[in-house]
């Protein structure tokens, strides 16, 4: 007996799995709250140099601001005011003759900035001057953050595969909610940092173990559904970021805003199941077995007991080295696994790289930031409504493939697509990042029914570790662009193309059951082996 079998009994997708579903919602809305939050609180507005120390007479009081710049400010020479320097001196014959404002001392700025507080009334930028020659630690505040969930995926994947995911979910909630909070309070940014880091490190538990417990209560015809339904959250909270964005403009408020919805999750995880697969495959069947029974009763099976005992749960998996605590080393020291371990490690980096690299750059458009960044969110409904269909007829690889090469072929466009031809390049950018969300929402449940049970939470937590990995990088790499403006995109486009390849390499497991032991992993590769060259050996012996 499987343990598909014991979930049909049980209703594979009933009232009882959907509301494992709207219960890990709250937390998944916060996710993109938090992934996607700097493309608003280290937003850097119009700034130029205080230039205060240069009227110490007051003679600026009868100057218009415009004068005041002039005297001031140097201008670059396109004519816009130079943002990090100022004129040693007041340059009052500048009203009358600019010609030769080029040639003039000039130095940093001597007494801060002043910025334009129209858009936001405050970011990281304007709270602790991360501007001109520190600006590279506010592209950094992206990578700390992407940093801190990599180091988390990794923990919470050994955590939740030994000690449960329901447990581990808990952690997660009450860390995020404290570091969270924590660096919104914070007077420095190197106070900042190590907050935005562990934040980073705790969300990454909600990330991974919220999408494989939903999928680890429903049976194999529901997956793609659950997954894509797990999957919408994230879209929705993307599409809100963007409104609270705009209604709240200062960050320490946006960062405890965004966070609210773990309350809510916090309340209510007492009503979430620990996943009966993990309890089963560790030999905690008692518990397992009271689980499926309050499944059964919810679901409006009460046939459940009669058909299914407690004694039949403890042959479901055949475990080798029932109790043996499994870890990352484990997804290496067999052939096929390792095989799977390489090829997906490779896929979710160039899916998650080119995820971030399109979503953290909204200033391409010629739109504010806020709508910007709704036009990216909205676009991934009808992305994953369509992914959605597609995963079922088609399956999980074509699927995988397609939707990271189109993805790829659209940057690539944008590449050689002109400037001036802006409303084209913004059709194909819109239709590259829901390209891209397509390929970020197939590859979490693709995953999720790769790995074998007593290792997908490990299986996950690596391939978040990658993931992040190159969302981490892919601020950095938007620092290409002073080498040459179009070298980000070549990146980012030929990741998504070499990662679609790559993906050709995975094996199919649409309408196929979740592996629960290593065991299953290494028989079915190697049945798929045998089936090939059974087949190819027809052909061989056919030749003259």
């Amino acid at each position: 007996m499987r343990f598909e079998n014991v979930l049909a009994e049980t209703d594979g997708l009933g009232r009882y799995q959907i509301a494992i579903v709207a219960l890990l919602v709250f937390p998944r809305i916060t996710l993109p709250g938090h992934f996607l939050l700097n493309n608003f609180i280290a937003a850097i507005p119009s700034h130029h140099c205080d230039f205060s120390s240069l009227d110490a007479y007051g003679v600026f009081e009868n100057l218009t601001q415009q004068q005041r710049l002039t005297v001031s400010i140097p201008r670059h020479e396109d004519g816009t005011f130079s943002s990090c320097h100022m004129f040693s001196e007041a340059q009052f014959h500048l009203l009358t003759n600019s010609s030769n404002s080029t040639e003039l001392p000039v130095v940093q700025c001597q007494g801060g900035w002043e910025y334009d507080h129209s858009t936001f009334k405050s970011t990281l930028a304007t709270q602790f001057d991360l501007v001109c020659d520190s600006k590279g630690l506010n592209k950094a505040s992206a990578t700390i953050f992407f940093t801190g969930v990599m180091f988390g995926a990794v923990f919470f994947g050994i955590m939740s595969d030994k000690y449960g995911r329901k447990s581990m979910l808990l952690v997660s909630y009450v860390s995020s909610i404290v570091f969270s909070v924590a660096s919104a309070f914070s007077t420095s940014f190197f106070m900042f940092a190590p907050f935005r880091f562990l934040t980073g490190f705790s969300l990454a538990g909600i990330s991974i173990i919220s999408i494989v417990l939903s999928i680890e209560w429903v049976d194999i015809k529901h997956r793609t559904a659950i997954g894509v339904i797990g999957s919408m959250s994230w879209t929705v909270g993307n599409m809100l970021l963007a409104g609270i964005a705009y209604l709240v403009t200062d960050w320490r408020m946006l960062v405890i805003t965004v966070t609210s919805p773990l309350l809510l999750a916090l309340a209510t995880w007492w009503w979430i199941p620990e996943s009966a697969r993990w309890l089963i495959v560790n030999g905690q069947t008692d518990r397992a077995y009271s689980y499926l029974q309050k499944c059964a009763s919810i679901n409006g099976k009460e046939e459940f007991t009669s058909k299914v005992k407690l004694e039949n749960l403890a042959t479901i998996a055949a475990v080798d080295n029932l109790g043996h605590s499994y870890t990352y080393f484990d997804l290496i020291k067999t052939p096929h696994l390792r095989r799977l371990t390489i090829i997906t490690g490779i896929v979710w980096y160039g899916v998650a790289s080119t995820y971030y690299g399109i979503s953290l750059n909204i200033t391409g458009f010629g739109l504010d930031p806020y709508l910007t960044h709704f036009i990216y969110s909205a676009i991934e409904l009808p992305a994953k409504i369509a992914i959605f269909f597609s995963l079922n007829k088609i399956g999980r690889r074509p699927n995988q493939v397609g939707t990271l090469l189109l993805t790829g072929i659209c940057i690539v466009i944008n590449i050689l697509v002109p400037k001036e031809y802006w409303t084209c390049r913004t059709v194909v950018a819109v239709l590259g990042k829901g390209l891209s969300e397509a390929s970020f929402t197939t590859v979490f449940l693709y995953t999720t029914e790769l790995y074998p049970t007593v290792l997908r939470q490990n299986g996950m937590g690596y391939s978040s570790f990658v993931a992040r990995l190159g969302a981490s990088i892919s601020p950095l790499i938007m620092l290409l662009e002073d080498v040459w403006l179009l070298l980000p995109q070549v990146v980012f486009g030929t990741m998504a193309i070499v990662s679609g390849l790559v993906a050709c390499l995975l094996r199919e497991t649409n309408n196929t059951r979740l592996p629960e032991t290593i065991e299953d992993i290494e028989q079915t590769r190697k049945k798929s082996v045998a089936t090939q060259e059974q087949t190819d050996i027809p052909l061989k012996t056919a030749d003259p």
